[in-house]
Formats: C-alpha cells, structure tokens, sequence
C-alpha cells in the first residue's frame, strides 16, 4: 500500500488528484468544529453522553453530531437518498427505463437522489430542531427564526457535504462520498484508543496492561483481516460463449466468468438493521419518553445496543434479546438488498441471447435456478461474516465496557474505502503506464 501511493506520487496528475483531496477533507474538518449559531453545544453533549445508541451515528458525522455544528447531518441523508432511490429504481419501470438510458439517465438519476437528499436534510433538521428544541438545546427556545436558522443550517451543510463529495470523486480519488466517510470515521479513532488506553491498560498492573494491549490489538488486526477476506472473497462462475458464424468468420467460443462477491450487499444490511433498532429511540428521545421502569421503557432497553451483552445480572441480560432480533435483521437484509441489485433471470437472460451458457447447466430456467442457489449460499456465508464484524464490538462493549465510537460497521467502510481507492489509484497508474508506454 505505501509502495503504491510513493509510485502515485511520482505522477503529477494523480499527485494533484491526492492534494484535491486532501484540502477538501481539510475543509470537512474545520466544518465539522463550526457550530450551529444558536445552539447550546453543552447540552447537547450532556445529553449525547448518555446516548450509547447514538453512538454510531456521531461516528460517521465525525464528532459533528456531539457538537452540533455545521455538518451534524453528515453526508447520511445523501446515503439514505442513494439507498431509496436504488430501491425505487427496480420498483418504478419509469425509473428503470431512465436508469438505462445510459449517461443522461444516470445523471438524471443523480439529479433526482439531489432533490431528495435536500428534502431528507430539510426533515431530519426540522425533527432534530424541534424535538431537541423543546429540551433546552435552541438558546432562544423554540421560535420561527430560531428553527429556520437551525434547519437552514444543517441542510446547507449536508448539501455541501453532498457537492463537496461529488468534487471529489470527479476531481480527487476515489468515490468522495466515501471517503468523507471515511476521514470522518478516522478521526474519531485517536479518542478511542485513548478511551481504551486509560480504561484497561493505563493505571494498572504492568501484567493486565500488557495482557489488555495484546487482547485489544489482536481482537482489532483480527476484525481488519476478517473483513478484508470477506470483501475480497468471490465465487467465480464459468461461462463459455458457443461459436457462431458472422458473416465469413467464425466467432465466440471464449469463457468468461460472472463474479459474486460473498459480501455481495456491502454494509448496508448492517446499516439497514442499526437503523430500524435505533429508530424508536431516537424518536423517545425526541419527544422526552422512554425513562423509568414501564414496558415502554423495557423495550427501549431491548433495542439499544448499549444495553446488550451484559453479564453482570440477569435482570440486564435479559436485554441481550435484542442481539437475537438485530442478527435476524442482518440476515434478512442481505438476502432482500442482493434480491434487489442483483436479477438471476435477468443473467440467465442476457447470457442466453449472447450464446453463453454455464457448463452442465441448460440455458433458461436451469441457468436461473442455479445462479439463485449459488446465490443463496453465498449471501449466507456473507451475512454471516457481516453478523460476526457488528457483534464483536457489541460483545466487548457489553461485557467488558469497552466503550468505543467506532464499531464493526465503522470498519467495514474503513476497510472497504481503503482497498477501493488503492484499487483505484493502481489501475490510474496502469492506464498512464500504458499509455507512456504507447508514446514511446
């Protein structure tokens, strides 16, 4: 990897590309210490630290959420955009039809997820405005001008966030969505090594604080390395195209193979999952409901993810039953979001009218039958990785309060983003290889 990017920065054009984005994520952190005019930060941050569930998402707006500044909604209303919009893409005809269309129809479809990020933005500020408003977060309460500066202020700052993205991946590397994730993500690492540090390693024991050093990095280089396999991992099926006449020549009969990753959804079953679990709290929270002892309260309990895991009485692992439903969630959404990206007929189809057929296999019904059992299989091993990757740290935390920002899903789009821009500056380097090679 540091082979690579010495290699990059030999060439200028990718050199500027890297220094593109390196000020841009510049520009994402000054933002992310930039608060909201009107807003007692203080006691947002009171209030957060008593949140475990939200956790998760103050990771990926990089601490901006605590804050309150600027970028508190993240780049995350252009991802939940991008997420409906794929989804209503395979549900409207009239979207898939536009998505087809080629390069006008993908920059519609990129128009199109704008305006809805921007709504998404305009919701969420407005919820956040008024329920967090009504307990003591807007200086000046409640009023017109109040909600709209809060309100204003959070979408401008997820829509910059959005165009500020879209720069990046034009004129950086890699995918600039991502990577703002990513750098967001990252930043919030040193607070949690230091958190770790001073709760298992530092006043003790020379004995426990090297036995906690070893668990801690074992158990994280472990995570890092299962979930590189899980990404790279693939089941490569054979295709072989029969040889037809074209005119004088006789032409096909090459093989080829369809690749099927075996995380074939990426993360996003675990982001779906999180999402649904933390959707009621964050709504008890908006409204002040969920203390005390009633069932109300009980089931709050059951869906935080800060309440599982924990050993020490029965009456708090009873909670832990909520792990049980998250996992199920992880699974049904891998199998429903690859149901969605990915068409068995339509392969099968696409395969049959090229003259491609999987040896052993008849074009047709037996060709989708086959790819949807392979399939099966495959999302299962997957889903299953995933469900490893987000409990992990959910066991840690719960068991030992090992209490991190980051969690499994944190890493996987650490992971993910990492290995995906690597890939990307390699095949720019390839591409000006070849063609020094061809100038010479």
């Amino acid at each position: 990897m540091l082979k690579t990017l010495r290699n990059a920065l030999k060439i200028k054009d990718i050199r500027t590309k890297l220094l593109y984005t390196f000020m841009a994520l510049i520009v994402v952190r000054i933002g992310s210490q930039l608060p909201i005019p009107g807003v007692n930060t203080e006691y947002f941050a009171q209030f957060f630290a008593t949140q475990s569930s939200l956790g998760f998402f103050d990771a990926l707006t990089g601490g901006s959420f605590t804050t309150m500044s600027i970028f508190a909604l993240g780049i995350t209303p252009y991802i939940t955009s991008s997420i409906i919009m794929q989804l209503l893409t395979i549900a409207i005809p009239k979207l898939e039809e536009i998505q087809k269309d080629g390069e006008d129809g993908r920059k519609k479809i990129a128009e199109y997820t704008r305006y809805v990020t921007v709504a998404l933005a305009v919701i969420e500020g407005l919820a956040m405005a008024i329920g967090f408003g009504n307990q003591g977060l807007l200086t000046e309460g409640i009023t017109f001008f109040s909600v709209a500066v809060t309100v204003t202020t959070l979408t401008a700052g997820s829509a910059f966030l959005m165009w500020l993205g879209e720069n990046i991946t034009e004129k950086g590397v890699g995918n600039g969505i991502s990577i703002i994730l990513l750098i967001n993500i990252v930043s919030r690492i040193p607070q949690d090594m230091l958190g770790l540090y001073n709760q298992f390693i530092g006043n003790t024991t020379i004995l426990k604080a090297v036995i906690a050093a070893i668990v801690i990095i074992a158990v994280i280089v472990g995570m890092v390395l299962f979930i590189i396999i899980i990404q790279n991992g693939q089941r490569k099926i054979p295709v072989q195209y029969a040889k037809k006449v074209q005119g004088r020549k006789m032409v096909g009969g090459q093989s080829s193979s369809i690749p099927l990753k075996v995380n074939t959804a990426g993360v996003i079953p675990v982001i779906f999952a999180s999402s649904i679990m933390q959707f009621p709290i964050v709504i008890a929270n908006f409204i002040g409901t969920g203390e005390g002892d009633g069932i109300g309260s009980k089931i709050l309990k059951v869906l935080n993810q800060g309440e599982w895991c924990d050993f020490s009485s029965f009456s708090e692992f009873k909670y832990t039953l909520g792990l049980v439903f998250y996992i199920v969630l992880i699974i049904f959404f891998a199998y429903f979001y690859t149901s969605v990206t990915f068409n068995p007929i339509e392969v099968a189809n696409n395969m049959k009218k090229q003259g491609g057929f999987i040896p052993g296999i008849r074009p047709g019904r037996p060709t989708t039958d086959y790819l949807t059992k392979v399939l099966n299989n495959i999302i299962f091993i997957g889903a299953a990785g995933l469900t490893i990757v987000a409990v992990v740290p959910i066991f840690f935390s719960g068991a030992f309060g090992a209490n991190v920002s980051f969690s499994g899903t944190s890493l996987i789009i650490i992971v993910g983003v990492v290995l995906e821009t690597m890939k990307q500056i390699e095949s720019q380097m390839l591409v000006r290889h070849y063609k020094g090679f061809l100038n010479d």
